[in-house]
């Protein structure tokens, strides 16, 4: 069958795994376009064949769908990020526990799911965004029919979807409170005033790379620059610029990267004024953010997530923990008080340095870190040294978990495991194994990020 055919009046049934639309033709040929909601009868023109489906755009509309709504961003379509603002929020939340419920029901059978967590604030909700400078911003359809205007393309902003290298100029983005968008508005005026060069990823030069804006709870805001180029007049003027402009900054950084990809982890973070990091509560506890740290970047649903890891893991306070892949430690820290004794295990040995420093500064003497892979740190030997365990709380990055660690789980059959997950599909491969020795108790998902297709996913096993 030829790519660049269309299909007639098909409704899109469903949302897939990165925000795109999914409509079925009468003869059941799969389709993946931009842009619509569940509900909407449409034509489609498709560009491209992959294996099971077609990718293609929408070209007419027959009708919406009930769900449907106006987006509040102006940038909606062109940015990579929240990708459902089309979409009633209490829909978006309804597609998440389906999400859920479909993935694990394909495994197990009588599986309840409570109804997800849903978030209070729509917008405004994220403490961490990251935007990157541009010499040859992406043109908007308007700009490029408009062939008398001289189009300054420089900009800051986010990357087009699926585009590397193509960033759309945001004039205000809606996921963090300000004075974040005065922040990245401000610099590129000053730094067009004053002619200082925008990164070109291309040609690999110019001096603004990235901008990289922290907040908290606390009403402190970290912002950090990367600029490509070591021009230390040009890098003074632009930080006295943010120092002397925006007083609600206390932790202003910036770090030299001529490499070939923006991660700053192997760069040096250079204290340009105020504190190296910034101090975010959950309940009362105090943690320190670094530039480098990860943290979660929705606190107000964080608080939430925690609590009912809490709630599941039904705590007397005479119990060992395990936590597995325990990062900066909040959830150790955060269960500490119920527990006899918490062990953290992380591969990164910053977060574990900081994890160990926050738990000095909150009065917590019952929580220990390992550092290392967890598949080699997880052993016999861990167990030895630390105590059987009473419950095991594994919060793994998208992947999952290793064999050998679930392999080391099931040999210790430990009473309960609290399994907290971003990525459903992993999650459901996990539990595959992990049901040779345990069933599912409790469900609870909860919604980090409205917007998007991303659900965190907490999950309750007990030993049979």
């Amino acid at each position: 069958m030829p790519k660049n055919i269309v299909f007639e009046s098909v409704k899109i049934y469903d949302i897939g795994s990165k925000g795109q639309s999914i409509a079925k033709s009468n003869d059941g040929i799969v389709l993946m376009v931009k842009n619509g909601v569940p509900g909407d009868v449409v034509d489609i023109k498709t560009y491209r064949k992959k294996k099971n489906y077609y990718l293609g755009n929408i070209i007419k509309y027959h009708s919406y769908s009930k769900h449907r709504v106006e987006p509040l961003c102006e940038h909606f379509g062109l940015c990579g990020g929240c990708k459902l603002q089309n979409i009633s929020y209490d829909y978006q939340t309804k597609l998440k526990e389906d999400k859920i419920k479909h993935s694990l029901n394909n495994l197990f059978e009588n599986v309840i799911i409570d109804p997800i967590i849903k978030c209070k604030k729509k917008f405004e909700y994220r403490n961490k965004l990251e935007f990157s400078f541009t010499q040859n911003k992406w043109l908007t359809s308007r700009e490029i029919d408009d062939k008398n205007k001289i189009i300054d393309r420089r900009g800051v902003g986010f990357h087009k979807s699926g585009m590397w290298d193509k960033i759309i100029d945001i004039k205000k983005c809606h996921l963090q409170g300000e004075p974040s968008n005065k922040i990245r508005n401000g610099i590129k005026d000053f730094a067009k005033k004053n002619n200082i060069s925008f990164y070109n990823n291309r040609t690999k030069n110019g001096l603004l790379r990235s901008l990289m804006i922290r907040s908290s709870s606390q009403n402190q805001f970290m912002v950090l620059i990367q600029f490509f180029e070591n021009n230390k007049d040009e890098i003074k003027l632009v930080m006295n610029y943010l120092k002397n402009s925006f007083k609600e900054i206390s932790s202003l950084l910036y770090v030299i990267n001529d490499k070939d990809n923006d991660s700053i982890y192997d760069r040096e973070t250079v204290l340009y004024d105020g504190k190296s990091y910034i101090e975010e509560k959950i309940n009362d506890l105090v943690f320190k953010i670094y530039p480098k740290s990860f943290f979660q970047t929705n606190i107000d649903q964080t608080i939430k997530l925690y609590q009912t890891i809490l709630d599941f893991s039904d705590l007397s306070g005479n119990e060992i923990v395990y936590d597995l892949y325990s990062g900066l430690g909040t959830i150790t820290q955060f269960i500490a008080k119920s527990s006899k004794k918490v062990i953290g295990i992380e591969s990164v040995e910053e977060a574990v340095t900081s994890a160990k420093k926050s738990a000095v500064d909150n009065n917590i003497n019952n929580v220990f870190f390992e550092t290392g892979d967890m598949k080699n740190i997880f052993s016999s030997n861990f167990v030895s040294k630390h105590g059987i365990c009473d419950l095991i709380i594994t919060d793994p990055p998208r992947d999952g978990m290793h064999k050998d660690v679930i392999r080391e789980i099931l040999k210790l059959n430990t009473p309960k495991i609290v399994y907290v997950s971003c990525n459903p599909s992993t999650q459901c491969r996990d539990l595959e194994l992990l049901k040779e020795k345990y069933v599912i108790t409790k469900v609870q998902p909860v919604d980090m990020f409205p917007h998007t297709d991303h659900v965190e996913n907490i999950v309750l096993l007990e030993s049979k």
